[in-house]
């Protein structure tokens, strides 16, 4: 990722002039055009996410959404969204995935993060991205564990989007170091 700086110019408020500078954030990811385009590790880290999408309980949305975590140790962590009748009391996969490593495995790194989806309402045309709450979760334990982590997007019949880093979907974390 990197800031591109288009513009620089000021503008007057009566007395007062204010010097503006117009960004721009790109972001890098890798596109395949399928999961046999993957490497051996990522393409079994894809379809142990479409495992994970067995333990599912989406009954009210029927979009049932799997992850799975390789550690640096090779251990494969799994989550599914887990709905609850009184919403919001549910849950992402990949946040089920991030409390379970963060529990229970939290010594041993997360290399990689894979994600699919899957409902039997419309066909899936393209990767699912994790929501806002889960991308912020993930800048955190990446964050402290001081490694980026990659994260595989998989369109089971699609494309696989792959990036290695947070920053590539959240550019602007929300992270204050005084909170500690």
């Amino acid at each position: 990722m990197f800031f591109k700086i288009f513009r620089k110019r000021t503008l007057s408020f009566g007395e007062r002039r204010v010097r503006l500078m117009k960004k721009e954030i790109k972001v890098t990811y890798e596109e395949f055009a399928g999961i046999n385009e993957l490497d051996a590790a990522d393409r079994n880290l894809c379809l142990e996410a479409v495992k994970a999408l067995e333990n599912s309980h989406s009954p009210y949305s029927k979009f049932r959404v799997g992850a799975a975590m390789r550690l640096k140790s090779g251990k494969i962590i799994y989550g599914s969204n887990q709905e609850n009748v009184a919403y919001p009391s549910g849950l992402c996969a990949e946040r089920v995935a991030l409390f379970s490593w963060g529990a229970n495995h939290p010594d041993d790194p997360i290399e990689s993060m894979a994600v699919t989806a899957q409902t039997d309402e419309f066909e899936l045309l393209q990767p699912t991205t994790p929501c806002g709450s889960c991308l912020q979760v993930i800048a955190e334990y990446e964050k402290n564990q001081g490694s980026p982590i990659d994260i595989l997007l998989y369109c089971q019949k699609g494309a696989v989007w792959k990036t290695s880093g947070i920053h590539n979907f959240l550019p602007f974390l929300f992270f204050e170091d005084r909170l500690k």
